[in-house]
C-alpha cells in the first residue's frame, strides 16, 4: 500500500508540474507580450483595455472553469476535440486565470519607465529591435516576478482545474485537488506530505530565480 502511494504522489506531482509548467509558459508568452505592447505605447483605448485586463484579474477559478468546461463539453464549441477531464484543457482553463494577470502586472512595469526608456534609446539612435532589447533587460527583474506569480497561481488553482480536469487518478489530479480530496477522507498524512512537496516546490522555484537575478547583476 505504501509502494502504490508513493507511485500516486510521483504522479501527482508530476501532473502538477506539466499542467504548471506548460500554463506558465503559454500565459507569459501570451501575456508579457502584450503587456509589453500595451505599456510601451499611448493609443485610444488604452484606459479601457486596462480596465478589461484589471476586471479579468479578479475572474473567479470556478467561472473560468465553467466557462472551458462549456466550450470543450461534449455538446460544445470545441466538443470534438475531446479534451475534457485531460491535461490539456487543465491548462487553457489555467491561461483564462493567469493571461490578465501577466498581462496587467507587465504593462504596469513597462509603463513606468518606456517613456524614458524609448528618449535613450532614440539619442543613441538604436532600431526599433534594440529599443525593445534595452527595455526588456532594464526590466528583466520585475519581468521575472511578473513570470513567478503566474507560476504560483498556476501551482496553486484548485477551483478551475477541478471542474474541467475532474481530479481522475492515474490521469488528471494534482497536487491542490488531491490535498483537497484526502483532507475530505480524513487522510491527513497523505494531505500533509503533498502540501510539504507543494511549499518545497515553490521554495526552488524562487531560489532558482533569485540566483538568475544574482547571477545577471555580476
Amino acid at each position: 500500500m505504501l509502494l502504490s502511494m508513493d507511485r500516486e504522489l510521483l504522479h501527482i506531482i508530476g501532473v502538477t508540474l506539466r499542467m504548471s509548467f506548460f500554463s506558465t509558459l503559454i500565459s507569459c508568452t501570451l501575456g508579457i507580450t502584450l503587456g509589453v505592447l500595451i505599456g510601451q505605447k499611448s493609443f485610444k483605448g488604452k484606459r479601457t483595455v486596462n480596465k478589461i485586463t484589471g476586471t479579468l484579474m479578479g475572474l473567479p477559478p470556478v467561472v473560468a472553469g465553467l466557462i472551458v468546461y462549456m466550450l470543450f463539453t461534449r455538446y460544445g464549441v470545441f466538443g470534438e476535440l475531446k479534451l475534457l477531464f485531460t491535461v490539456e484543457v487543465m491548462v487553457i482553463a489555467q491561461c483564462l486565470l493567469i493571461t490578465p494577470v501577466v498581462i496587467n502586472l507587465t504593462q504596469s512595469v513597462i509603463s513606468s519607465n518606456a517613456a524614458i526608456i524609448r528618449e535613450t534609446a532614440v539619442g543613441l539612435n538604436f532600431t526599433a529591435a534594440k529599443r525593445l532589447r534595452l527595455l526588456l533587460n532594464e526590466n528583466r527583474q520585475a519581468l521575472l516576478s511578473v513570470v513567478l506569480n503566474a507560476f504560483g497561481r498556476s501551482i496553486a488553482e484548485v477551483g478551475a482545474v477541478s471542474l474541467v480536469g475532474g481530479n481522475i487518478q492515474w490521469k488528471t489530479r494534482v497536487m491542490t485537488t488531491a490535498i483537497m480530496l484526502e483532507t475530505n477522507k480524513g487522510n491527513f498524512s497523505f494531505a500533509l506530505a503533498l502540501g510539504i512537496i507543494l511549499l518545497v516546490i515553490s521554495l526552488i522555484v524562487n531560489i532558482i530565480a533569485n540566483l538568475l537575478v544574482k547571477e545577471e547583476k555580476r
